[in-house]
């Protein structure tokens, strides 16, 4: 994320109380730090699925003591993997210089300090595209319970131990240059995340796994209906079965049969 910082030179005393800077310096301090571009713009909106990816446990790995000793290292090799995760979930065939593709990779990856936001523009991915999507999205995190997480437990103290993630599908708005946006569908997918213990859920709404995926499938995914804060006290979600039969009863308590 860009950041602030006022030049040194332009600091005309450091040691009293009231700091003494040059005016422009000051004035710099202004909405274009956040690096948009002209967040005047009109936005363009987008048919998207927003996952939003949360590192379970990653506030506590950061108050260890030395932090700076353990979050690089964890960071680094975090994006690296999961990076590399999304293209090879994403990669179907390869063939000489070219490659054959389950779905869309992302246009938007962003760092959200435990976790990535990331969107696929639905334009143009396919019904099948897209239910292929989630289930990538599903096994990259049980690859990182498998594969990623053992290894690194042994590099840092505290791994995060679970990667969550929650996908809901709408439009999304760009604010500015299209650096960034936001919609409905990003704060959906954030709810989804973190509820009540489960690792993993997708919203329903513009999905179609009934008729997308056969009957085995659908078979190892439980509907459910929940209240999700500030979306709606009935929404629809589809979470792995396996996952939902290890919550506690108070958890499961939160979910209702549809």
């Amino acid at each position: 994320m860009p950041t602030f910082r006022i030049p040194p030179d332009a600091i005309l005393n450091s040691k009293n109380a009231a700091r003494r800077i040059k005016k422009s310096s000051l004035e710099s301090f202004n909405p274009s730090v956040l690096g948009l571009g002209d967040i005047d713009q009109e936005a363009r909106s987008i048919s998207a699925i927003a996952a939003l990816f949360d590192l379970q446990g990653f506030t506590t790995f950061c108050g260890q003591i030395e932090p700076h000793l353990s979050i690089p290292v964890f960071l680094n090799s975090f994006l690296m993997w999961i990076f590399d995760s999304i293209r090879d979930e994403t990669l179907r065939e390869d063939k000489d210089e070219e490659a054959l593709l389950w779905h869309d990779l992302p246009f938007l990856t962003k760092f959200m300090g435990d976790g990535l936001l990331i969107l696929w523009d639905t334009e143009n991915m396919g019904v099948i595209a897209q239910h292929n999507l989630i289930t990538s999205l599903f096994e990259i995190c049980g690859k990182y319970e498998s594969d990623f997480y053992p290894k690194m437990k042994k590099k840092v103290v505290d791994a995060p131990s679970r990667l969550r993630c929650g996908i809901a599908k709408g439009t999304v708005f760009s604010v500015g240059n299209g650096d960034d946006y936001v919609g409905s569908c990003i704060n959906l997918a954030a709810r989804l995340q973190k509820l009540h213990g489960l690792r993993f859920a997708f919203a329903r709404r513009g999905f179609d796994p009934e008729t997308q995926w056969d009957e085995a499938t659908l078979q190892t995914w439980l509907l459910k209906s929940i209240s999700i804060r500030g979306i709606g006290d009935h929404e629809l979600i589809y979470t792995r079965k396996k996952d939902f039969e290890s919550l506690s009863k108070e958890d499961k308590a939160n979910f209702h049969s549809v």
